[in-house]
């Protein structure tokens, strides 16, 4: 099964895909197929450089090229994503690993949390001069402000703009709006500055959902949680069943995982939201880190999901199986189409 009637907007015309659904850079969590499959079912998929070494993004990168039948020095129709703090941290690492994504020729980076995101933009603007591409490589930077969008407007002038709400999984501003209210603030900000294509990411789940900010000034969308449910995501089976045996209400915010992973250093008011376990819970009982730590580490050893992460958005209780993430992408994109169609029957002729 394929896309047979497309969605246009001016995000499917910037990459030349058929749906404006994008399936969220991840790290730890979304790997070369995934990003494959998603953008082979006519999205766009991203996987995360996240906290990995140059050996492990060349890994997949080159799984990613494989499955696209993609010639070495042609376009490559995925995205890297970049924890910006992280190459911030390791600026000598940073530059290997976005040297490479450059020079392997992916269509998109996405930038994400990080006091100095500007520095990065100009590292792959430059890049682009150097190497006279026709086509330059498209920047998505996230915000959840008004203050970081106007500068991503005005002075980095980026390609795609992602706007994450608070139901987001995973990483994210704590004191974000909700998606439903944070969408149209931005929309009008972005379309009074003649701006690039607006995405909106934060607890969807349903083909529904999309259409509704489709209508609402978004040009596509960006899902995480729903499409670690496919077995091509990185999580583990133990990690994607309890994505499904959740409800809603187990889809916390923390920084328990941060500091129980030592995964500190993130911009501030930055926390996560993932499934409330055991390692939540003595986190906010206040016991000793060291044993917090211990107790996570061993769980990870067993897939033992009552210690180890789960991230999970707001949404995860509309997720109940376990789909190919090419079937999860056609889902998702015929259900938004019957939506928009039954939409359009509601105005009077």
């Amino acid at each position: 099964m394929t896309i047979s009637t497309p969605i246009q907007t001016s995000l499917t015309k910037l990459l030349g895909i058929k749906t404006p659904i994008v399936e969220a850079a991840m790290a730890g969590a979304s790997g070369g197929l995934i990003a494959a499959q998603v953008s082979l079912a006519g999205g766009f998929g991203f996987l995360s450089a996240g906290y990995d070494s140059i050996e492990t993004l060349k890994k997949e990168i080159t799984i990613a090229r494989s499955l696209l039948h993609a010639d070495e020095q042609k376009s490559l129709p995925i995205g890297v994503g970049f924890l910006c703090w992280q190459l911030d941290k390791f600026p000598e690492k940073a530059e290997q690993l976005l040297a490479f994504a450059l020079e392997s020729h992916v269509q998109a980076i996405w930038f994400a949390f990080g006091n100095d995101i500007g520095r990065w933009v100009n590292y792959v603007r430059k890049h682009d001069l150097r190497a006279h591409t026709k086509d330059a490589v498209k920047i998505f930077i996230q915000v959840s402000t008004v203050p970081d969008l106007r500068l991503t407007l005005d002075t980095w002038k980026a390609d795609v703009i992602v706007a994450q709400g608070n139901e987001a999984g995973g990483h994210g501003l704590s004191t974000s709006l909700p998606i439903l209210t944070l969408l149209p603030l931005f929309a009008q900000i972005v379309a009074d500055s003649n701006g690039p294509p607006l995405l909106a990411a934060g607890g969807l789940a349903t083909g529904s959902q999309i259409a509704s900010l489709l209508t609402l000034g978004a040009s596509g969308v960006v899902l995480g949680t729903r499409f670690l449910l496919s077995p091509e995501s990185l999580y583990t089976d133990a990690q994607r069943n309890a994505l499904v045996e959740a409800d809603s209400s187990k889809s916390v915010r923390t920084l328990a995982f941060d500091y129980a992973r030592n995964t500190l250093g993130w911009p501030q008011g930055v926390d996560g939201r993932g499934l409330r376990n055991a390692t939540v819970d003595d986190y906010e009982k206040g016991e000793d880190m060291e044993i917090i730590r211990k107790k996570l580490a061993d769980g990870v050893r067993v897939d033992d999901t009552n210690r180890m992460v789960v991230w999970a958005g707001s949404a995860v209780g509309l997720m109940s199986k376990i789909m190919p993430a090419k079937e999860i992408l056609l889902e998702l994109h015929e259900e938004c189409l019957l939506c928009l169609r039954n939409t359009g029957s509601l105005v009077s002729k």
